[in-house]
């Protein structure tokens, strides 16, 4: 008993037996997937470095910016809605975005703070935290999936992928919400099942349309170098960019 939680490091308002079967899937089944997962990453990397960046045929045209700047202001733009009208003028889906990701976050976090970090769990604060963040995610996941459904503009422009990874995520949101109390006393199916979606997720991410995370640093470098070499990205006020 004080072996295998130990090894798992259960919380310790979690006195029940903790079975074989959750401490391999909170401890092996989640380094095997995060390995694959870091194996093909690194393999799309390689594979994007291979391609040879286009030189710039224009000359440099500073207006009030560089391409450094351009660079730094681009890769920032996910966390300024304001910089983008899209953003400007449909804030709801932006703060739909951030509590979404922010949720992510929380529950792949958990997934390391249950059998590495558990003693963070006996704090109130943190556990209402992840719950909010991970609650939150799941509900915006839900009207994602309603509104992918519902609405024919979303229909048409929807890939099988899309409605599975929404709705895989859904559950996992909800189960991750449940084990954030990481008590096993009246039953591990939660756990397990959060652990089990875990690694699943892992191991099929970097082969979905999930994955887009990954090319978001490339785009946003090069577009940001490009519209910062031509003096237009970042926009400055009161610069005329006509003459």
């Amino acid at each position: 008993m004080s072996t295998t939680l130990e090894l798992l490091k259960i919380a310790p308002e979690s006195s029940a037996e903790i079975s074989g079967f959750l401490e391999f899937s909170a401890h092996t089944l989640q380094e095997v997937a995060l390995i694959i997962m870091a194996l093909v990453y690194t393999t799309r990397i390689v594979w994007l470095l291979r391609f040879k960046p286009t030189k710039e045929r224009q000359a440099p045209t500073y207006a009030g910016t560089t391409p450094t700047a351009g660079i730094v202001y681009s890769m920032a733009n996910i966390a300024m809605p304001w910089a983008m009208e899209s953003t400007r003028k449909g804030f709801l889906f932006y703060l739909q975005f951030a509590l979404f990701h922010l949720g992510v976050v929380a529950a792949i976090g958990l997934s390391f703070i249950i059998p590495y970090a558990s003693g963070l769990l006996t704090s109130v604060l943190v556990v209402t935290i992840l719950q909010i963040a991970v609650g939150l995610a799941c509900i915006v996941a839900l009207g994602r999936m309603i509104r992918r459904i519902v609405s024919p503009v979303m229909r048409l422009i929807s890939t099988p992928d899309d409605y599975f990874s929404l709705a895989l995520l859904t559950v996992w949101f909800f189960f991750a919400f449940l084990a954030v109390a990481n008590n096993a006393t009246h039953g591990e199916w939660h756990l397990a099942t959060y652990f089990l979606m875990t690694a699943f997720f892992l191991i099929y991410v970097p082969f979905s349309k999930i994955s887009h995370y990954l090319y978001y640093p490339f785009t946003r470098f090069y577009l940001g170098r490009t519209m910062g070499h031509r003096g237009v990205y970042p926009r400055r006020v009161g610069i005329n960019y006509r003459s």
